[in-house]
């Protein structure tokens, strides 16, 4: 893979440090990727856009899903993926999470996680959308995320591990021979160094989580910006099943006109039986799907569009006044908080809920070892494309892909280590941007790319409301792009201004695989494509960025992936 040449308008970097190993991200992804290279011997680096514990991990509250209950088995968890994934998984990766899902756990409970247990005092599993079995691990009743989070970040720190805080990834470096060699980065104001820098390594480990902030309304926090997808793009490296947005059924409806972070309410609520009702109280997923409430997601929220569509309402309700005020309090302590900071009281009343964006299932493409299509850059979590998730994600199969393909890329490095280890040695000429090779969009821009993709690529999608949102988004392209090639200007580089360039980047592939795929397939919903069509769409579709800065789109031959280019050994040793 041929790298674009393209990169943000940034300052040249003004220092500059030598690691084994960069690791960007400090989710369950990035810190057990992170832990199990520097055990390993490699000088690792964790770069961080925030603080360690401000990322997307801190705010899963369901839990993780594996086969560790009693009569659960490997092959049910794969069972319920697949189908959740509606034809779209790759049945070997998601065989590998399956088995190799228990072991990750309890290696996590080993680094020191402490899961909810029964008296009995074995873990207390829950069930959630799309499983046939108890097989949610959780911790703190709804603050799984935040414990795992916690557990991965002392276990970071006690052992050493280099952290770069507040410091947002700004490009791939590579060699001449397009080989990966590092990343630069901001550091924003705080921090042992400042302004931009540039981390040299020749493994560069993606694990920066989402892109929900491309909508309006999304329970992504206000990092999930899509850096490292469309650091990757620029790369020349390719994305795949960006269409596949997951929008989550349950999120606390705070108004028509909400924006920016919302509050989840959990599927495990549902997993302990609330009820899904109309404002008449009636329980609109009977009868839609074998399991009501808890079918998969996709399904879901489709059936709660659909209420909201035919009653003419701006949301739905989940109804848990039966769990009582000591269930809410012991079992959801989190969410019934964030309910009430919001005026609604859980304990008696129903909750309004409307789905909101909420998981990326595609992302960049890699391999059964985390590789990407650039030699010496990986991907992990939510950034990655795997094939695990297909077309709509079990729920809390996340947190477990983080922690099993973390586990995978490490020992990858590692494995390849003694092949780089005199490529890692060799300075690497950091480029100046001299004339910037992409222009940057304005801060506000943000809002214009949320607004535009709410109403065009949002949980209902047709070709006309695509058609209408790409040529928006390529109009706030072609704006900035003129304007470099007539004067030379481009907006002043900065955090807000990086990260709306990298929105749009990610908005626009986004819109042309959905654009692309005529059909309605897992949570990909086409109003003028009503019905799933295996025999023409079983089908990946692939995204690159030309040099040119236009998007190449491809659909695959068939629902296999092409390999992704191998890594070969340095020409230098």
């Amino acid at each position: 893979m041929t790298s674009t040449g393209i990169r943000l308008h940034a300052p040249a970097p003004g220092w500059s440090i030598d690691a084994d190993v960069v690791v960007v991200g400090s989710g369950v992804a990035g810190l057990t990727a992170a832990l199990r290279c520097e055990a390993a011997g490699l000088t690792t680096v964790v770069v961080t856009k925030a603080h360690l514990d401000d990322g997307s991990t801190r705010w899963a509250q369901g839990g993780v899903a594996a086969a560790l209950g009693d009569g659960d088995t490997p092959e049910q968890h794969l069972d319920d993926t697949l189908v959740a994934g509606a034809g779209m998984c790759d049945e070997e990766a998601v065989r590998i999470l399956v088995t190799e899902g228990p072991g990750a756990v309890r290696r996590l409970i080993s680094t020191g996680a402490h899961f909810d247990t029964g008296p009995d005092g074995d873990i207390d599993l829950t069930r959630e959308g799309g499983h046939h079995r108890r097989r949610i691990a959780h911790a703190g009743g709804d603050a799984t995320g935040a414990e795992i989070s916690r557990a991965l970040v002392e276990a970071a720190l006690a052992r050493g591990v280099r952290m770069i805080e507040n410091a947002l990834v700004l490009d791939l470096l590579t060699d001449a021979e397009g080989r990966t060699a590092g990343v630069t980065l901001h550091v924003m104001g705080e921090g042992q160094h400042d302004g931009v820098g540039a981390v040299h390594a020749p493994a560069v480990v993606l694990a920066t989580g989402g892109m929900g902030q491309v909508f309006s309304a999304t329970t992504n926090p206000s990092v999930s910006t899509g850096d490292g997808v469309a650091l990757a793009l620029r790369a020349g490296a390719e994305v795949s099943d960006l269409e596949f947005v997951q929008f989550h059924p349950t999120v606390l409806f705070l108004g028509a006109d909400a924006e920016g972070q919302q509050p989840l309410v959990s599927e495990a609520v549902r997993g302990e039986g609330a009820h899904l009702v109309d404002a008449d109280g009636v329980r609109f997923m009977v009868g839609q799907h074998e399991l009501a409430e808890l079918a998969p997601r996709d399904i879901v929220a489709k059936g709660i569009m659909r209420r909201m569509q035919e009653q003419d309402a701006e949301h739905m309700f989940l109804d848990a006044r039966h769990f009582g005020a000591a269930m809410w309090e012991h079992r959801f302590p989190t969410i019934l908080a964030a309910c009430r900071a919001h005026g609604i009281d859980p304990v008696t009343e129903p909750i309004p809920i409307a789905p909101a964006a909420h998981y990326a299932s595609g992302g960049v493409r890699t391999d059964a070892q985390g590789r990407t299509t650039v030699p010496g850059l990986y991907a992990c979590g939510e950034v990655a494309c795997t094939g695990v998730h297909g077309a709509n994600r079990l729920a809390s199969n996340s947190l477990l892909e983080g922690l099993v393909y973390a586990e995978r890329i490490a020992a990858d490095v590692t494995t390849r280590h003694a092949e780089y280890r005199l490529h890692a040695r060799v300075p690497v000429q950091v480029p100046h941007p001299g004339r910037p090779a992409h222009p940057l969009q304005a801060a506000e821009a943000r809002f214009a790319i949320q607004r535009i993709m709410t109403e065009g690529a949002g949980v209902l999608r047709s070709d006309e409301s695509l058609t209408r949102a790409a040529e928006q988004l390529q109009r706030l392209h072609r704006d900035a792009r003129d304007a470099l090639d007539e004067n030379g200007k481009t907006a002043e580089p900065g955090v807000d201004t990086w990260e709306a360039t990298n929105l749009l980047c990610v908005a626009r592939a986004l819109v042309e695989a959905a654009l692309r795929r005529q059909e309605t397939r897992g949570c990909h919903w086409r109003l003028d494509h009503a019905d799933r069509d295996d025999s023409v769409w079983r089908r990946h579709i692939v995204v690159r960025l030309n040099p040119d800065r236009s998007l190449a789109v491809q659909t695959t031959e068939t629902a296999d992936f092409p390999p992704t280019r191998p890594h070969q050994p340095s020409q230098e040793q």
